[in-house]
């Protein structure tokens, strides 16, 4: 088996841009392998530097050449991570000329990148959503409870907190979770607390042998996480959403970030910012 192919992030931001867009395209080649490093922040010539010794060092110890996604605004810093010995992908270079070409206007660039604190309004209202979240995790409390965008319901350990906080994060949604404990999956009724909200509700299930093993995990050899006791809790949850008409979808095979986007779609939501 070959060696893993060494993969640099270089931003002069927080690295996101790159690493996003850079995961898209590494997942179209899922019969290799690829071990990943990030380097945020490298805003001057001096870190440029560093991080080009780096990569010609990994050029040299792994016998294969680097593959560079680069995003960096600043010309000067960009030539510097030319020198590296690898092979680039700048975003800023592959698309900004086009762009430019398109609007027919020289780009300005802004003075805060796109996951800085600059937007004011952006960053308030993601992180007015996490706090929603935080405090309306697991059920905890019903106060301001009708502010909620979605309020996600599912078994223990089925990945409703996950996408709570990421729906908040990325999108603003104020996204409270309740969790489906016994007495909930034996009454024919919805539980007291998101009763009244039933248009907001959305369901989250999971394969049985997979809720197993994520159980087994926390709490090892224990009725919480034996197999017949996650069937029977899942089943008894499908049970409840058909019933009740309330959407819901299986987290199994989902990440996160699918699971987020189908929730938006489905419950017919939009970004806040």
């Amino acid at each position: 088996m070959s060696s893993p192919r060494h993969v640099f992030y270089i931003s002069d931001r927080t690295g996101l841009t790159a690493e996003n867009i850079g995961e898209a395209l590494l997942n179209q080649f899922g019969n290799l392998s690829f071990k990943r490093h990030t380097h945020p922040f490298v805003d001057t010539p001096e870190k440029a530097r560093a991080v080009v010794e780096k990569v010609n060092r990994s050029r040299q110890e792994n016998g294969q050449r680097p593959i560079a996604f680069v995003s960096v605004v600043n010309d000067e810093i960009r030539e510097v991570i030319k020198q590296a010995d690898a092979f680039h992908i700048n975003f800023f270079e592959t698309f900004l000329g086009l762009l430019e070409k398109e609007l027919n206007t020289e780009a300005v660039a802004a003075e805060q990148g796109h996951h800085s604190i600059g937007n004011t309004k952006r960053y308030d209202a993601r992180m007015e959503a996490v706090n929603f979240s935080l405090n309306h995790d697991d059920g905890v409390s019903d106060k301001n409870l009708q502010e909620a965008d979605v309020i996600l319901m599912g078994v223990s350990r089925s990945g409703k907190t996950p996408t709570c906080l990421y729906l908040a994060l990325q999108y603003g949604i104020r996204a409270a979770n309740y969790p489906l404990i016994p007495d909930d999956l034996e009454s024919a009724d919805l539980p007291r607390m998101v009763k009244p909200y039933k248009d907001k509700l959305f369901g989250l299930t999971i394969q049985p042998e997979r809720l197993q093993t994520i159980r087994q995990e926390r709490r090892p050899n224990s009725t919480y996480a034996r197999i017949d006791t996650c069937r029977s809790e899942v089943a008894d949850a499908q049970s409840m959403f058909r019933r009740h008409g309330i959407p819901f979808a299986n987290t199994t095979d989902k990440s996160v970030e699918e699971l987020a986007v189908h929730i938006l779609q489905a419950c017919k939501l939009k970004r806040r910012f």
